[in-house]
Formats: structure tokens, sequence, C-alpha cells
């Protein structure tokens, strides 16, 4: 039975592990554990080890992944197994099309998927503030020249 989380769970570690002395150990054999053979694996970085980044960092980069699993945990127990199998088959479906930029696809977003997300009601700061102001919008017929490759 799977938890139903509100936030997605914490990735960050807390401590660095150690390789024991019994021989399978990476570092020089008669070095103690806690050294690093630089000479065999390179610098060692305990940055990298620990992940420096803020823990709040790693869980909002999760959120929306976890809101999606939340919302289908509870269509799989209310509904069954067969309403998130059709939810998530309209969601390829609708993701899988190419769809022209003139009519509003392509960086700005896609209504459909908005749709079938739920987020066709609410207006967020990339809603407003896209980057078409920058882009030269093309015409439908250039776009399919593109695509096609018909550089004729």
């Amino acid at each position: 039975m799977s938890a139903l989380r509100l936030a997605p769970p914490s990735a960050q570690p807390t401590s660095i592990s150690h390789t024991p002395l019994d021989g399978s150990s990476k570092n020089a054999p008669s070095a103690p554990t806690a050294v690093h053979d630089t000479l065999r694996h390179g610098l060692s970085n305990t940055s990298t080890a620990l992940n420096s980044s803020h823990p709040l960092e790693n869980r909002l980069k999760n959120w929306d992944a976890q809101q999606e699993k939340l919302k289908m945990e509870g269509l799989r127990r209310v509904f069954g197994l067969a309403e998130p199998l059709r939810r998530g088959m309209e969601m390829r479906i609708v993701g899988a099309d190419w769809r022209p930029k003139v009519l509003g696809y392509g960086a700005g977003g896609d209504l459909h998927l908005d749709i079938l997300r739920g987020r066709d009601e609410s207006c967020e700061w990339e809603d407003v503030f896209t980057d078409t102001l920058t882009e030269t919008t093309i015409s439908f017929h250039d776009e399919m020249e593109q695509k096609l490759n018909m550089k004729w």
C-alpha cells in the first residue's frame, strides 16, 4: 500500500559512508579507511558526495511529479485501476502530436495537456511572461517546410 505523501521525500544524504578494511576497499592497502587513494582514484571531493544544494531545492524539483502521483493514487482508490491508466494514455496521446506554433503551441505550453492536468484555469508566471516577444513568429507553411525538410 503506497503512502499518500503531499511533499516529495528528501533525497539529500546526511552522511558519507566509508569502506571497510576487509580487502574489498578501493583505498591503499596499508592506509586506514578514511584516507582516499589519490593516485588511483583522483582527488576526493566531499561536496559531490554530500550534495551541497539546499534540501528544499530537491523537494521542489520533484513537487509536480509527487502531486501527479498523489492525484493518480487517489483516482485509483476511488475509481479503480482503469481511471489512472486512461488518463495516462490520454496524456501520452495529446503530448505525442506535433502542433504548429502559430496556434499557440511549442514553447508556451499545450492547452490540451493543461486541461488534462487541471491547470487550464490557473494563471502562472510562465503563462504571462513568455519569450514570444523576442522570437520571430514564422508562418504555418514555413514551419511545415522546416518540419518536413522541404528546403528548395
